[in-house]
């Protein structure tokens, strides 16, 4: 049953147990990662098949989680559109030349997956060595690739994102278009080689209100996910601090509504409905505390789902960096413990 959990928990179909995953769990708080970083970047490991699969794999395996998630970077597609970019230890990602008028927008050139054949490699080499265990494939979400490409590097206010919306809405909406595109033919070629399951990271649109993301990025999310309906796997759209974008995300599209830690559970899934499954959403900090209080919450958010079909148990971002991995491993096993009948804690 372990194999079915997360596809079922999508699906909303009853479960022998609460499935649990977490964002970044290939990362540097397992100690295989970082020594294999000690000699290798980020982009070299994503493009270098056998070692993006060895950290897959290897989180897999020290945490028993009931799903691996392709070992890859959201920007990667970017550079198979003509952008140059490097990722910055402690920063992130970071783009040579960033937009800054339409021209630049112009210059973007469609996805060449010819460029990414590393990442089909790398999911075919998964499927052989995780026994059936699920595999999620995933991309940004178009509103998040512009934050990165239009700032040039991560952002805590966006506003070169948001005047780039507000001065050039011709160019913005190109753009949109384009990233929409692109992220749905990249998708669609993850499933082809073998991905069980897409996730959507939509990470920086919390900084938006309601109409702005209602009317300047809903509708390319909406038609990404829309270009995918023919695939028969579950789609996870995910944002973080969008309490106030939930009933907006949910019409964009996704099976699975993924939510951080800043609205309860609950509350979450009532916004959305609860005719889709939802995901989330401990506080990754959380993990950095000790097991009485871990314990503590995540046993407040079964509690909040009272063993409702459809939750996948997830933190509400990545996995942090000084995460101990006993407590992350403590949090598998106690999520599967208490719902291991189906009924809750």
């Amino acid at each position: 049953m372990r194999r079915d959990r997360f596809l079922r928990a999508c699906w909303r179909e009853p479960l022998d147990a609460t499935p649990v995953w977490f964002m970044r769990q290939a990362g540097r708080y397992l100690p295989g990662y970082r020594k294999i970083r000690k000699d290798h970047t980020v982009l070299e490991i994503c493009k270098t098949p056998s070692l993006a699969a060895r950290v897959t794999v290897e989180a897999v395996r020290t945490l028993g989680v009931d799903a691996a998630i392709l070992f890859a970077d959201i920007v990667l597609p970017l550079e198979a559109m003509g952008v140059r970019l490097t990722i910055v230890d402690d920063v992130g990602p970071v783009i040579e030349s960033p937009i800054r008028s339409p021209d630049d927008v112009d210059r973007l050139r469609p996805l060449d997956l010819g460029a990414m054949s590393f990442l089909s490699e790398t999911i075919r080499t998964l499927r052989k060595k995780l026994n059936g265990l699920p595999l999620i494939g995933f991309s940004a979400a178009p509103f998040t690739l512009a934050s990165y490409l239009i700032e040039g590097k991560p952002s805590r206010d966006f506003t070169r994102t948001k005047e780039f919306l507000w001065r050039e809405p011709g160019a913005w909406h190109d753009l949109m278009h384009r990233l929409s595109a692109a992220m749905a033919s990249y998708l669609r070629f993850q499933v082809e080689a073998g991905a069980d399951a897409i996730q959507v990271f939509d990470s920086w649109v919390g900084c938006l209100g309601p109409r702005d993301y209602r009317l300047q990025v809903m509708p390319y999310v909406k038609a990404t996910f829309d270009a995918l309906r023919d695939l028969d796997v579950p789609k996870i759209h995910f944002g973080t601090n969008t309490a106030t974008l939930l009933p907006f995300m949910r019409e964009a599209g996704g099976d699975v509504i993924s939510v951080d830690w800043r609205i309860p559970i609950d509350e979450a899934w009532d916004r959305v409905g609860h005719d889709v499954a939802i995901q989330g959403n401990l506080d990754p900090a959380v993990l950095l505390a000790g097991p009485a209080e871990i314990e503590a919450q995540a046993r407040d958010i079964l509690e909040r789902i009272d063993g409702r079909p459809g939750h996948v148990f997830n933190l509400g971002h990545g996995i942090l960096p000084g995460t101990p991995v006993e407590n992350a491993r403590l949090l598998v096993k106690r999520v599967h413990e208490w719902t291991s009948r189906g009924g809750g804690p």
